[in-house]
Protein backbone atom coordinates (compact mmCIF):
# COMPACT_ATOMS: atom_id res chain seq x y z
CA UNK A 1 0.00 0.00 0.00
CA UNK A 2 2.68 2.40 0.36
CA UNK A 3 4.21 1.51 -3.00
CA UNK A 4 1.28 2.33 -4.05
CA UNK A 5 1.21 6.03 -2.62
CA UNK A 6 4.69 6.52 -3.14
CA UNK A 7 4.35 5.64 -7.21
CA UNK A 8 1.18 7.69 -7.02
CA UNK A 9 3.01 10.48 -5.32
CA UNK A 10 5.69 10.86 -7.95
CA UNK A 11 3.66 10.51 -11.01
CA UNK A 12 1.88 13.71 -9.56
CA UNK A 13 5.09 15.34 -8.81
CA UNK A 14 5.75 14.40 -12.50
CA UNK A 15 2.50 16.02 -13.93
CA UNK A 16 2.66 19.18 -12.03
CA UNK A 17 6.60 19.78 -13.06
CA UNK A 18 5.04 19.50 -17.14
CA UNK A 19 2.37 21.29 -16.42
CA UNK A 20 4.50 23.92 -14.85
CA UNK A 21 7.20 24.03 -17.51
CA UNK A 22 4.14 24.56 -20.27
CA UNK A 23 2.92 27.05 -18.68
CA UNK A 24 5.91 28.84 -18.11
CA UNK A 25 6.62 27.96 -22.01
CA UNK A 26 3.62 30.05 -22.51
CA UNK A 27 3.64 32.66 -20.26
CA UNK A 28 6.94 33.25 -21.92
CA UNK A 29 5.38 33.15 -25.60
CA UNK A 30 2.83 35.51 -24.28
CA UNK A 31 5.34 38.11 -23.24
CA UNK A 32 7.72 37.61 -25.95
CA UNK A 33 4.54 38.66 -28.32
CA UNK A 34 3.76 41.66 -26.51
CA UNK A 35 7.55 43.64 -26.13
CA UNK A 36 10.07 43.95 -28.08
CA UNK A 37 13.32 41.48 -27.61
CA UNK A 38 14.06 38.17 -28.79
CA UNK A 39 12.25 35.52 -29.58
CA UNK A 40 11.29 32.40 -27.33
CA UNK A 41 13.68 29.54 -27.69
CA UNK A 42 11.89 27.90 -30.71
CA UNK A 43 10.95 29.01 -33.72
CA UNK A 44 7.66 27.36 -33.41
CA UNK A 45 5.60 25.72 -30.58
CA UNK A 46 3.81 22.42 -30.40
CA UNK A 47 0.52 21.17 -29.10
CA UNK A 48 -0.20 18.82 -26.26
CA UNK A 49 -0.05 16.20 -29.42
CA UNK A 50 3.75 17.02 -30.30
CA UNK A 51 2.13 18.28 -33.90
CA UNK A 52 3.03 22.07 -35.13
CA UNK A 53 0.59 24.64 -34.87
CA UNK A 54 -0.85 26.03 -38.07
CA UNK A 55 1.42 29.48 -38.12
CA UNK A 56 5.00 27.20 -37.57
CA UNK A 57 7.21 27.06 -40.59
CA UNK A 58 7.84 23.32 -40.98
CA UNK A 59 10.03 21.18 -43.15
CA UNK A 60 8.36 17.80 -44.38
CA UNK A 61 9.12 14.84 -46.57
CA UNK A 62 8.53 14.18 -49.94
CA UNK A 63 9.70 10.89 -51.68
CA UNK A 64 12.54 10.70 -49.25
CA UNK A 65 13.24 14.66 -49.71
CA UNK A 66 13.28 17.69 -47.17
CA UNK A 67 10.98 20.28 -48.94
CA UNK A 68 10.23 23.56 -47.09
CA UNK A 69 6.50 23.88 -47.60
CA UNK A 70 6.61 27.74 -46.80
CA UNK A 71 9.10 30.81 -47.78
CA UNK A 72 12.76 29.44 -48.01
CA UNK A 73 13.84 32.27 -45.83
CA UNK A 74 13.54 30.64 -42.50
CA UNK A 75 15.45 31.83 -39.67
CA UNK A 76 17.64 30.78 -37.27
CA UNK A 77 15.70 32.36 -33.92
CA UNK A 78 15.48 29.05 -33.01
CA UNK A 79 19.10 28.76 -31.18
CA UNK A 80 20.08 32.08 -31.98
CA UNK A 81 17.07 33.41 -29.19
CA UNK A 82 18.93 31.82 -26.13
CA UNK A 83 20.70 34.47 -24.54
CA UNK A 84 22.04 33.16 -21.20
CA UNK A 85 25.22 31.31 -21.80
CA UNK A 86 26.36 27.78 -19.91
CA UNK A 87 22.85 26.64 -19.01
CA UNK A 88 20.30 24.20 -20.53
CA UNK A 89 17.38 25.93 -22.35
CA UNK A 90 14.95 23.30 -23.30
CA UNK A 91 13.88 23.83 -27.01
CA UNK A 92 10.35 24.01 -28.16
CA UNK A 93 10.04 21.80 -31.50
CA UNK A 94 7.38 20.95 -33.70
CA UNK A 95 6.36 18.15 -36.01
CA UNK A 96 6.08 14.57 -34.73
CA UNK A 97 8.18 14.04 -31.81
CA UNK A 98 10.34 10.69 -32.43
CA UNK A 99 9.83 8.09 -29.74
CA UNK A 100 11.81 8.47 -26.50
CA UNK A 101 15.00 6.40 -26.54
CA UNK A 102 18.79 6.64 -25.40
CA UNK A 103 21.57 5.15 -26.99
CA UNK A 104 20.93 6.51 -29.94
CA UNK A 105 23.03 7.84 -32.77
CA UNK A 106 23.12 11.72 -33.80
CA UNK A 107 25.14 13.46 -36.83
CA UNK A 108 24.37 17.46 -37.99
CA UNK A 109 24.80 17.68 -41.62
CA UNK A 110 23.94 20.46 -43.36
CA UNK A 111 22.41 22.45 -40.13
CA UNK A 112 19.98 18.95 -39.74
CA UNK A 113 20.78 16.52 -36.61
CA UNK A 114 20.18 13.15 -37.70
CA UNK A 115 19.08 10.47 -35.49
CA UNK A 116 19.20 6.79 -35.69
CA UNK A 117 18.41 3.93 -34.02
CA UNK A 118 18.18 3.49 -30.11
CA UNK A 119 16.92 1.90 -27.33
CA UNK A 120 13.03 2.08 -25.76
CA UNK A 121 11.76 -0.51 -22.64
CA UNK A 122 14.25 -2.99 -24.02
CA UNK A 123 13.34 -2.73 -27.92
CA UNK A 124 15.80 -1.75 -30.41
CA UNK A 125 14.83 1.04 -32.88
CA UNK A 126 15.69 1.65 -36.63
CA UNK A 127 14.12 4.61 -37.69
CA UNK A 128 15.87 7.89 -38.87
CA UNK A 129 14.04 11.02 -37.25
CA UNK A 130 15.71 14.35 -39.02
CA UNK A 131 15.23 17.89 -36.39
CA UNK A 132 16.04 20.57 -39.20
CA UNK A 133 17.51 23.15 -36.72
CA UNK A 134 16.40 26.39 -39.19
CA UNK A 135 12.73 25.25 -38.34
CA UNK A 136 12.87 23.11 -35.23
CA UNK A 137 10.93 21.10 -36.91
CA UNK A 138 11.17 17.39 -36.53
CA UNK A 139 10.01 14.56 -39.72
CA UNK A 140 10.88 11.19 -40.40
CA UNK A 141 12.61 9.70 -42.76
CA UNK A 142 11.45 6.45 -44.68
CA UNK A 143 15.09 5.00 -45.79
CA UNK A 144 16.07 2.65 -48.57
CA UNK A 145 18.40 0.19 -48.74
CA UNK A 146 20.74 -0.09 -51.89
CA UNK A 147 23.00 -3.08 -52.46
CA UNK A 148 23.90 -2.35 -55.87
CA UNK A 149 23.34 0.18 -58.19
CA UNK A 150 21.26 3.03 -56.72
CA UNK A 151 18.36 1.83 -59.40
CA UNK A 152 17.80 -1.32 -57.11
CA UNK A 153 17.41 0.35 -54.40
CA UNK A 154 14.24 -0.32 -52.31
CA UNK A 155 12.56 0.78 -49.17
CA UNK A 156 13.25 -1.72 -46.50
CA UNK A 157 13.84 -1.57 -43.21
CA UNK A 158 17.29 -1.46 -41.68
CA UNK A 159 17.93 -3.57 -38.77
CA UNK A 160 17.54 -1.91 -35.63
CA UNK A 161 20.23 -0.91 -33.03
CA UNK A 162 21.77 0.29 -30.05
CA UNK A 163 25.03 1.45 -29.11
CA UNK A 164 25.97 2.84 -32.34
CA UNK A 165 28.28 5.07 -33.49
CA UNK A 166 27.00 7.87 -36.05
CA UNK A 167 29.94 9.90 -37.67
CA UNK A 168 29.25 12.93 -40.54
CA UNK A 169 31.40 12.39 -43.41
CA UNK A 170 31.14 14.77 -46.46
CA UNK A 171 27.38 15.50 -47.02
CA UNK A 172 26.97 11.75 -45.51
CA UNK A 173 26.83 9.68 -42.19
CA UNK A 174 28.97 6.57 -41.08
CA UNK A 175 27.46 4.03 -39.11
CA UNK A 176 29.63 1.74 -37.11
CA UNK A 177 28.97 -0.94 -34.62
CA UNK A 178 26.31 -0.95 -32.51
CA UNK A 179 24.04 -3.88 -30.48
CA UNK A 180 21.19 -5.75 -32.99
CA UNK A 181 18.94 -8.76 -32.12
CA UNK A 182 20.93 -10.42 -34.74
CA UNK A 183 24.66 -9.77 -34.30
CA UNK A 184 27.26 -10.55 -36.61
CA UNK A 185 30.73 -11.84 -35.79
CA UNK A 186 32.49 -8.21 -37.34
CA UNK A 187 32.09 -4.93 -37.27
CA UNK A 188 29.92 -3.44 -40.59
CA UNK A 189 30.38 0.12 -41.57
CA UNK A 190 27.20 1.56 -43.03
CA UNK A 191 26.90 4.83 -45.09
CA UNK A 192 23.22 7.09 -45.23
CA UNK A 193 23.09 9.77 -48.07
CA UNK A 194 20.69 12.06 -46.54
CA UNK A 195 20.03 13.27 -50.08
CA UNK A 196 18.72 9.82 -51.49
CA UNK A 197 17.43 8.65 -48.14
CA UNK A 198 19.65 5.61 -48.82
CA UNK A 199 21.91 3.33 -46.49
CA UNK A 200 24.44 1.19 -48.45
CA UNK A 201 27.17 -0.91 -46.82
CA UNK A 202 31.13 -0.19 -47.42
CA UNK A 203 33.39 -2.62 -48.51
CA UNK A 204 36.24 -2.60 -46.56
CA UNK A 205 39.87 -4.71 -46.33
CA UNK A 206 41.64 -5.77 -44.01
CA UNK A 207 40.65 -7.25 -40.65
CA UNK A 208 37.62 -6.62 -39.24
CA UNK A 209 37.22 -5.81 -35.87
CA UNK A 210 34.72 -8.09 -34.11
CA UNK A 211 31.17 -6.94 -33.48
CA UNK A 212 30.67 -4.50 -30.36
CA UNK A 213 28.59 -1.54 -28.95
CA UNK A 214 29.47 1.28 -26.53
CA UNK A 215 32.67 1.32 -27.73
CA UNK A 216 34.33 4.82 -29.40
CA UNK A 217 34.49 5.73 -32.77
CA UNK A 218 36.55 9.21 -33.57
CA UNK A 219 37.28 10.96 -36.47
CA UNK A 220 41.26 11.67 -36.77
CA UNK A 221 41.73 13.09 -40.61
CA UNK A 222 41.21 10.40 -42.77
CA UNK A 223 40.81 7.97 -40.59
CA UNK A 224 38.37 6.42 -38.04
CA UNK A 225 39.44 5.33 -34.31
CA UNK A 226 37.41 2.40 -32.64
CA UNK A 227 38.20 1.40 -29.19
CA UNK A 228 36.96 -0.59 -27.11
CA UNK A 229 32.93 -1.36 -26.57
CA UNK A 230 31.06 -4.10 -25.51
CA UNK A 231 31.02 -7.87 -27.26
CA UNK A 232 28.65 -9.90 -27.55
CA UNK A 233 28.33 -12.37 -24.93
CA UNK A 234 29.27 -9.35 -22.37
CA UNK A 235 32.74 -9.09 -22.95
CA UNK A 236 34.54 -6.07 -22.62
CA UNK A 237 37.02 -4.70 -24.65
CA UNK A 238 40.25 -2.45 -25.04
CA UNK A 239 41.25 -2.84 -28.20
CA UNK A 240 41.92 -0.07 -30.79
CA UNK A 241 41.40 -0.45 -34.76
CA UNK A 242 42.11 2.24 -37.28
CA UNK A 243 39.99 1.93 -40.46
CA UNK A 244 41.87 4.20 -43.38
CA UNK A 245 38.69 6.04 -45.02
CA UNK A 246 40.80 6.89 -48.34
CA UNK A 247 41.62 2.80 -48.71
CA UNK A 248 38.98 1.76 -46.50
CA UNK A 249 41.35 -0.85 -44.84
CA UNK A 250 40.91 -1.79 -41.56
CA UNK A 251 44.38 -1.88 -38.96
CA UNK A 252 45.13 -3.06 -35.76
CA UNK A 253 48.17 -1.10 -34.03
CA UNK A 254 50.63 -2.49 -31.42
CA UNK A 255 50.66 0.06 -28.85
CA UNK A 256 52.78 0.88 -25.98
CA UNK A 257 52.64 1.92 -22.68
CA UNK A 258 49.65 1.05 -20.31
CA UNK A 259 46.05 0.97 -22.16
CA UNK A 260 42.69 1.90 -20.44
CA UNK A 261 40.84 -1.25 -18.76
CA UNK A 262 37.95 -2.61 -20.97
CA UNK A 263 35.12 -0.54 -20.74
CA UNK A 264 32.32 0.37 -22.27
CA UNK A 265 30.38 3.18 -22.77
CA UNK A 266 32.86 6.05 -22.53
CA UNK A 267 33.70 9.21 -24.39
CA UNK A 268 36.39 10.25 -26.84
CA UNK A 269 38.20 12.79 -28.17
CA UNK A 270 40.35 14.18 -30.95
CA UNK A 271 43.07 16.93 -30.06
CA UNK A 272 45.32 18.66 -32.55
CA UNK A 273 44.76 15.85 -34.83
CA UNK A 274 48.02 13.48 -33.02
CA UNK A 275 46.17 12.48 -29.60
CA UNK A 276 43.51 10.61 -28.57
CA UNK A 277 41.62 10.91 -25.51
CA UNK A 278 39.48 8.23 -23.65
CA UNK A 279 37.32 9.19 -20.57
CA UNK A 280 35.42 7.89 -18.13
CA UNK A 281 33.13 4.44 -19.06
CA UNK A 282 31.98 1.85 -17.14
CA UNK A 283 32.52 -2.18 -16.70
CA UNK A 284 30.23 -4.85 -15.12
CA UNK A 285 30.58 -3.30 -11.32
CA UNK A 286 31.85 0.19 -11.57
CA UNK A 287 32.02 3.17 -13.40
CA UNK A 288 35.41 5.28 -14.11
CA UNK A 289 36.76 8.74 -13.91
CA UNK A 290 39.92 8.30 -15.42
CA UNK A 291 41.71 10.14 -18.51
CA UNK A 292 43.79 8.19 -20.73
CA UNK A 293 45.78 9.69 -23.79
CA UNK A 294 47.32 7.81 -27.01
CA UNK A 295 49.90 9.74 -29.19
CA UNK A 296 48.64 8.86 -32.33
CA UNK A 297 52.01 9.76 -33.78
CA UNK A 298 54.11 6.96 -31.33
CA UNK A 299 51.19 4.98 -30.70
CA UNK A 300 51.65 4.97 -26.74
CA UNK A 301 49.66 5.33 -23.86
CA UNK A 302 49.95 7.38 -21.23
CA UNK A 303 47.58 8.41 -18.27
CA UNK A 304 47.97 13.14 -17.97
CA UNK A 305 47.80 14.20 -14.27
CA UNK A 306 43.94 15.66 -14.22
CA UNK A 307 43.74 19.48 -12.69
CA UNK A 308 41.04 21.40 -11.21
CA UNK A 309 38.05 19.68 -10.20
CA UNK A 310 37.33 15.90 -10.11
CA UNK A 311 35.01 14.50 -12.35
CA UNK A 312 32.66 11.97 -10.94
CA UNK A 313 32.53 8.32 -12.57
CA UNK A 314 30.05 8.01 -15.23
CA UNK A 315 29.39 5.91 -18.14
CA UNK A 316 26.97 6.78 -21.20
CA UNK A 317 28.06 10.31 -21.02
CA UNK A 318 28.31 12.41 -24.52
CA UNK A 319 31.31 14.78 -25.47
CA UNK A 320 31.86 17.41 -28.06
CA UNK A 321 35.14 19.74 -28.82
CA UNK A 322 34.82 22.92 -29.78
CA UNK A 323 38.91 23.86 -30.74
CA UNK A 324 40.87 22.53 -27.30
CA UNK A 325 37.62 22.55 -25.23
CA UNK A 326 36.30 18.91 -24.68
CA UNK A 327 32.25 19.24 -23.18
CA UNK A 328 30.90 16.56 -21.34
CA UNK A 329 27.45 15.94 -20.57
CA UNK A 330 25.02 13.29 -18.42
CA UNK A 331 26.04 9.89 -17.88
CA UNK A 332 25.83 8.08 -14.68
CA UNK A 333 27.61 6.05 -12.38
CA UNK A 334 26.13 3.18 -9.90
CA UNK A 335 24.86 5.43 -7.64
CA UNK A 336 23.04 8.05 -9.26
CA UNK A 337 22.81 10.23 -12.43
CA UNK A 338 25.08 12.61 -13.24
CA UNK A 339 23.37 15.87 -14.08
CA UNK A 340 26.76 18.28 -14.44
CA UNK A 341 28.15 19.37 -17.81
CA UNK A 342 32.21 19.99 -17.50
CA UNK A 343 34.86 20.89 -19.85
CA UNK A 344 38.81 20.17 -20.20
CA UNK A 345 41.13 22.15 -21.73
CA UNK A 346 43.00 19.77 -23.40
CA UNK A 347 45.76 21.47 -23.67
CA UNK A 348 46.28 21.67 -19.96
CA UNK A 349 44.19 18.83 -18.25
CA UNK A 350 41.91 20.91 -16.12
CA UNK A 351 38.65 20.36 -15.37
CA UNK A 352 36.15 23.05 -14.85
CA UNK A 353 32.21 23.18 -14.39
CA UNK A 354 30.41 24.57 -16.86
CA UNK A 355 26.96 24.23 -15.31
CA UNK A 356 25.34 22.01 -12.94
CA UNK A 357 21.95 21.28 -11.10
CA UNK A 358 23.62 21.04 -7.42
CA UNK A 359 22.18 23.14 -5.04
CA UNK A 360 18.70 23.38 -6.89
CA UNK A 361 17.47 20.39 -7.51
CA UNK A 362 13.82 19.14 -6.34
CA UNK A 363 13.68 16.48 -3.43
CA UNK A 364 14.93 12.74 -4.20
CA UNK A 365 11.78 11.32 -5.30
CA UNK A 366 11.16 14.34 -8.35
CA UNK A 367 14.81 13.94 -9.59
CA UNK A 368 14.53 12.00 -12.63
CA UNK A 369 11.47 14.70 -13.58
CA UNK A 370 13.70 16.96 -12.81
CA UNK A 371 16.89 15.92 -14.85
CA UNK A 372 14.45 15.45 -18.06
CA UNK A 373 13.42 19.16 -17.46
CA UNK A 374 16.11 20.93 -17.31
CA UNK A 375 19.55 18.88 -18.44
CA UNK A 376 20.51 15.75 -20.80
CA UNK A 377 20.28 12.25 -19.12
CA UNK A 378 22.19 9.40 -19.81
CA UNK A 379 22.53 7.28 -23.14
CA UNK A 380 21.65 10.87 -24.66
CA UNK A 381 23.44 12.14 -28.00
CA UNK A 382 25.57 15.62 -28.09
CA UNK A 383 26.32 17.46 -31.36
CA UNK A 384 27.87 21.21 -32.16
CA UNK A 385 25.65 23.41 -34.22
CA UNK A 386 27.46 26.66 -35.27
CA UNK A 387 24.98 29.76 -36.28
CA UNK A 388 26.94 32.66 -37.39
CA UNK A 389 29.81 32.24 -35.36
CA UNK A 390 28.17 30.88 -32.27
CA UNK A 391 28.47 27.80 -31.07
CA UNK A 392 25.71 25.28 -29.39
CA UNK A 393 25.58 21.87 -27.75
CA UNK A 394 22.21 20.49 -28.40
CA UNK A 395 21.47 17.24 -27.07
CA UNK A 396 18.61 14.64 -27.32
CA UNK A 397 17.14 11.97 -25.79
CA UNK A 398 18.26 9.70 -23.14
CA UNK A 399 16.98 7.88 -19.76
CA UNK A 400 16.77 8.69 -16.17
CA UNK A 401 14.06 6.84 -14.62
CA UNK A 402 12.31 6.86 -18.00
CA UNK A 403 12.99 7.54 -21.23
CA UNK A 404 13.16 11.28 -22.87
CA UNK A 405 12.70 12.70 -26.44
CA UNK A 406 13.52 16.12 -25.29
CA UNK A 407 16.02 18.64 -27.09
CA UNK A 408 18.08 21.07 -25.17
CA UNK A 409 21.01 23.31 -26.15
CA UNK A 410 23.16 25.24 -24.26
CA UNK A 411 25.40 28.10 -25.60
CA UNK A 412 28.66 27.91 -23.83
CA UNK A 413 30.94 31.14 -22.62
CA UNK A 414 34.18 29.51 -23.64
CA UNK A 415 35.91 30.85 -27.10
CA UNK A 416 38.39 28.60 -28.57
CA UNK A 417 42.00 29.60 -29.84
CA UNK A 418 40.38 29.01 -33.29
CA UNK A 419 36.81 29.38 -33.95
CA UNK A 420 34.45 26.43 -34.95
CA UNK A 421 33.84 28.05 -38.71
CA UNK A 422 37.51 28.30 -38.84
CA UNK A 423 37.94 25.03 -37.85
CA UNK A 424 35.61 23.19 -40.09
CA UNK A 425 37.00 25.09 -42.80
CA UNK A 426 40.59 24.16 -42.01
CA UNK A 427 39.80 20.63 -42.19
CA UNK A 428 38.03 20.67 -45.22
CA UNK A 429 40.93 21.79 -46.84
CA UNK A 430 43.30 19.08 -44.82
CA UNK A 431 44.69 22.26 -42.69
CA UNK A 432 45.27 21.53 -39.15
CA UNK A 433 43.80 23.82 -37.18
CA UNK A 434 46.47 25.94 -34.88
CA UNK A 435 45.91 26.51 -31.23
CA UNK A 436 47.15 29.57 -29.96
CA UNK A 437 47.34 32.89 -31.54
CA UNK A 438 50.41 35.27 -31.04
CA UNK A 439 49.15 38.64 -28.81
CA UNK A 440 51.81 40.74 -30.75
CA UNK A 441 50.92 40.03 -34.00
CA UNK A 442 47.38 40.66 -33.30
CA UNK A 443 48.03 44.02 -32.51
CA UNK A 444 50.02 44.63 -35.62
CA UNK A 445 46.69 43.65 -37.55
CA UNK A 446 44.96 45.83 -35.11
CA UNK A 447 47.16 48.78 -36.23
CA UNK A 448 47.49 48.13 -39.56
CA UNK A 449 43.51 47.50 -39.72
CA UNK A 450 43.14 51.05 -38.45
CA UNK A 451 45.93 53.01 -40.94
CA UNK A 452 44.53 51.30 -43.81
CA UNK A 453 41.43 52.66 -42.72
CA UNK A 454 42.94 56.44 -42.34
CA UNK A 455 44.48 56.96 -45.39
CA UNK A 456 41.64 55.60 -47.85
CA UNK A 457 41.74 53.78 -50.51
CA UNK A 458 44.99 55.05 -52.28
CA UNK A 459 46.90 52.61 -49.91
CA UNK A 460 44.59 49.39 -49.45
CA UNK A 461 46.82 47.63 -51.68
CA UNK A 462 49.99 48.26 -49.71
CA UNK A 463 47.54 47.75 -46.47
CA UNK A 464 46.48 44.49 -47.43
CA UNK A 465 49.94 43.16 -48.60
CA UNK A 466 51.15 44.06 -44.83
CA UNK A 467 48.48 42.57 -43.35
CA UNK A 468 49.05 39.47 -45.15
CA UNK A 469 52.76 39.45 -44.64
CA UNK A 470 51.86 39.78 -41.18
CA UNK A 471 49.09 37.11 -40.85
CA UNK A 472 51.84 35.08 -42.69
CA UNK A 473 54.36 35.81 -39.80
CA UNK A 474 51.54 35.14 -37.47
CA UNK A 475 50.76 31.73 -38.77
CA UNK A 476 54.65 30.89 -38.77
CA UNK A 477 54.55 32.07 -34.85
CA UNK A 478 51.27 30.18 -34.15
CA UNK A 479 52.90 27.58 -35.76
CA UNK A 480 56.46 27.25 -33.89
CA UNK A 481 54.43 27.66 -30.76
CA UNK A 482 52.25 24.47 -31.58
CA UNK A 483 55.27 22.54 -32.22
CA UNK A 484 56.65 23.64 -28.97
CA UNK A 485 53.88 22.89 -27.22
CA UNK A 486 53.40 19.64 -28.36
CA UNK A 487 57.18 18.83 -27.79
CA UNK A 488 56.89 20.12 -24.10
CA UNK A 489 53.83 17.90 -23.78
CA UNK A 490 55.93 15.16 -25.16
CA UNK A 491 58.82 15.49 -22.83
CA UNK A 492 56.80 16.22 -20.26
CA UNK A 493 55.18 12.44 -21.07
CA UNK A 494 58.25 11.02 -21.19
CA UNK A 495 59.94 12.77 -17.88
CA UNK A 496 57.21 11.43 -16.39
CA UNK A 497 57.08 7.98 -17.81
CA UNK A 498 61.14 8.16 -17.06
CA UNK A 499 60.35 9.02 -13.31
CA UNK A 500 57.81 6.06 -13.50
CA UNK A 501 60.85 3.73 -14.60
CA UNK A 502 63.37 4.68 -11.90
CA UNK A 503 60.66 4.17 -8.56
CA UNK A 504 60.26 0.67 -10.57
CA UNK A 505 63.70 0.11 -10.91
CA UNK A 506 64.47 1.64 -7.21
CA UNK A 507 61.53 -1.10 -6.18
CA UNK A 508 63.54 -3.31 -7.89
CA UNK A 509 66.76 -2.39 -6.05
CA UNK A 510 65.53 -2.77 -3.18
CA UNK A 511 64.47 -5.96 -3.44
CA UNK A 512 67.31 -7.50 -5.22
CA UNK A 513 69.35 -5.84 -1.82
CA UNK A 514 66.77 -7.79 0.48
CA UNK A 515 67.32 -10.77 -1.49
CA UNK A 516 70.97 -10.58 -1.33
CA UNK A 517 71.02 -9.62 2.47
CA UNK A 518 68.47 -13.00 2.51
CA UNK A 519 71.58 -15.22 0.75
CA UNK A 520 74.33 -13.38 3.19
CA UNK A 521 72.53 -15.01 5.99
CA UNK A 522 71.81 -18.16 4.06
CA UNK A 523 75.14 -18.53 3.21
CA UNK A 524 76.67 -17.55 7.11
CA UNK A 525 74.16 -19.84 8.13
CA UNK A 526 75.14 -23.36 5.63
CA UNK A 527 79.27 -22.22 6.72
CA UNK A 528 78.34 -22.57 10.60
CA UNK A 529 76.85 -25.57 9.98
CA UNK A 530 79.32 -27.24 7.58
CA UNK A 531 82.27 -26.13 10.36
CA UNK A 532 79.71 -28.31 13.14
CA UNK A 533 80.22 -31.11 10.19
CA UNK A 534 83.57 -31.25 10.24
CA UNK A 535 84.06 -31.17 13.99
CA UNK A 536 81.79 -34.05 13.93
CA UNK A 537 83.41 -35.65 11.55
CA UNK A 538 86.70 -35.52 13.26
CA UNK A 539 85.27 -36.54 16.28
CA UNK A 540 84.13 -40.04 14.09
CA UNK A 541 87.65 -39.98 12.80
CA UNK A 542 89.10 -40.22 16.20
CA UNK A 543 86.55 -42.47 17.86
CA UNK A 544 86.77 -44.58 14.50
CA UNK A 545 90.87 -45.06 15.46
CA UNK A 546 90.09 -45.93 19.15
CA UNK A 547 87.58 -48.60 17.87
CA UNK A 548 89.85 -49.92 15.66
CA UNK A 549 92.93 -50.17 18.70
CA UNK A 550 90.70 -51.81 20.72
CA UNK A 551 89.62 -54.03 18.12
CA UNK A 552 93.07 -55.06 17.48
CA UNK A 553 93.78 -55.36 21.04
CA UNK A 554 90.96 -57.43 21.41
CA UNK A 555 92.23 -59.91 18.80
CA UNK A 556 95.91 -59.93 20.23
CA UNK A 557 94.16 -61.12 23.49
CA UNK A 558 92.36 -63.36 21.79
CA UNK A 559 94.83 -64.92 20.45
CA UNK A 560 97.10 -65.07 23.32
CA UNK A 561 93.63 -66.76 25.21
CA UNK A 562 93.63 -69.52 22.22
CA UNK A 563 97.83 -69.85 22.41
CA UNK A 564 97.78 -70.75 26.47
CA UNK A 565 94.18 -73.24 25.86
CA UNK A 566 96.63 -75.29 23.24
CA UNK A 567 99.02 -76.55 25.75
CA UNK A 568 98.89 -79.97 27.22
CA UNK A 569 98.89 -79.96 30.89
CA UNK A 570 102.08 -81.69 33.27
CA UNK A 571 101.36 -85.12 34.54
CA UNK A 572 103.53 -86.09 37.69
CA UNK A 573 103.73 -86.13 41.49
CA UNK A 574 101.17 -87.52 43.13
CA UNK A 575 99.71 -88.79 40.25
CA UNK A 576 102.86 -90.93 39.17
CA UNK A 577 103.68 -92.23 41.95
CA UNK A 578 100.27 -94.04 42.77
CA UNK A 579 99.37 -94.40 39.10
Amino acid sequence: MAAQIICGAECIARCVLLSWRRSLLSLVDRFCSTVEGPMPIGSASSNSNGMASEESKVVVVENGKMVDIQDKEVSMEGLCSISTYDQWSWLSVSGQLPKPRYKHGAAVVQQKMYVFGGNHNGRYLGDIQVLDFKSLFWSKLEAKSQSGPSESAETVSVAACAGHSLIPWGNKILCLAGHTREPTESLIVKVFDPQTCTWSTLRTYGRSPRSRGGQSVTLVGDTLVVFGGEGYGRSLLNDLHILDLETMTWDEFETTGTPPSPRSEHAAACYAERYLLIFGGGSHSTCFNDLHLLDMQTMEWSKPEQQGITPEPRAGHAGVTIGEYWFITAGGNNKKGVSDTLVLNMSTYVWSVVTSLEGRAPPTSEVNSFMLLFCPCKGSSLVLQTINGEDFLVSFGGYSGRYSNEVYALKPSLRPSVPSQQISELETNRIAPISVAATSSKNVIFEIEELQDEKGSNKADISKTLVQAVKGERNQVEDRLNQERLQRLHLKQELADVENRNVELAKELDSVQDQLHAEGARASKLEDEISELQQRLQKMNALEYEFESLHREMDSQSEEAASTSNQPPRVGGFWRWNG
